[in-house]
């Protein structure tokens, strides 16, 4: 990864700032960090795919991907201040379908959806604000009220591990799936088969919510970029000739090199 190297200014070498500045920013309000085993997910397959899954005779796990997460932000009843975080995440899951008598196997892909809920702190304001950029609608009455906005950073998902099941379960009558999801795969997905298939996943997630405030903080002057661009050449040599030789993929580290921490001594 590049650095930016920017100049530095007289004010700034003296260790002073040279005034204060508003600025109008996203400040983090709350937020919250999880970690998640999601047992049983059921994977939801186009018809095409289904008829697999119907005469497969094991599965194995190979990915697990986001999609992407719906959020909805709702203010907590009897509780100012505090608002609830609805999120429905919509997972890509990869499989191996083992199918008998075949000896190898045939590679599917399928959705999972899960649904978290988490309630967080942030704050409360009565007022409205309008901008230049906005064109309201003549019957939008929600117009310009101001409202925390919610976000989640989701690492990729780990894989655990995947089952057939042969009867379908009874309490499950199939969920919503988006129509930008389904055209994905190629159009609606079959949820009253006899088999279905579900999987294991591990989540590491971070949900915060943020408001659009004004805070004031030094400055010591622009930013103003020291390092020069460089054109690129289209020769394709004088590309490669750039590239450092990959010494560890001739000499793979030791697990000492990689500094895990593994040679530290271990507290009782």
């Amino acid at each position: 990864m590049e650095e930016n190297n920017y100049m530095s200014t007289p004010s700034e070498s003296a260790g002073c700032f040279k005034e204060a500045v508003c600025i109008d920013a996203m400040r983090v309000y709350d937020s919250c960090s999880d970690k998640d085993c999601l047992e049983d997910l059921r994977v939801y397959f186009p018809p095409d795919k289904q008829e697999l899954i119907e005469n497969a005779s094991n599965v194995r796990l190979r990915s697990v991907d986001v999609i992407t997460v719906y959020l909805d932000l709702e203010p907590v009843p009897f509780n100012k201040g505090f608002y609830s975080v609805d999120m429905t995440f919509f997972f890509d899951v990869c499989l191996d379908i083992f199918c008998a008598p075949n000896p190898g196997s045939v590679v599917v892909s399928g959705v999972s959806v899960f649904n978290k809920k988490v309630i967080l702190y942030g704050s409360e304001g009565n007022v409205k604000m309008f901008s230049s950029d906005n064109s309201p609608t003549e019957h939008d009455t929600s117009c310009g009220k101001i409202l925390p906005k919610a976000s989640v950073q989701v690492a990729r998902p780990i894989g655990l591990s995947a089952r057939l099941c042969d009867a379908p379960p009874s309490c499950e009558c199939g969920c919503r799936i988006p129509e930008c999801i389904c055209k994905r795969y190629g159009g609606c997905f079959e949820t009253s088969r006899c088999r279905s298939v579900f999987v294991t996943i591990g989540l590491f997630t971070i949900v915060q919510i943020v408001r659009n405030v004004q805070m004031l903080i030094p400055a010591y002057d622009f930013c103003v970029p020291e390092k020069e661009c460089v054109t690129s050449s289209d020769n394709p040599c004088e590309m490669f000739s750039h590239i450092e030789f990959p010494t560890d993929e001739f000499f793979p580290p030791r697990v000492g090199d990689l500094g895990c921490g593994c040679d530290k001594p271990h507290h009782s």
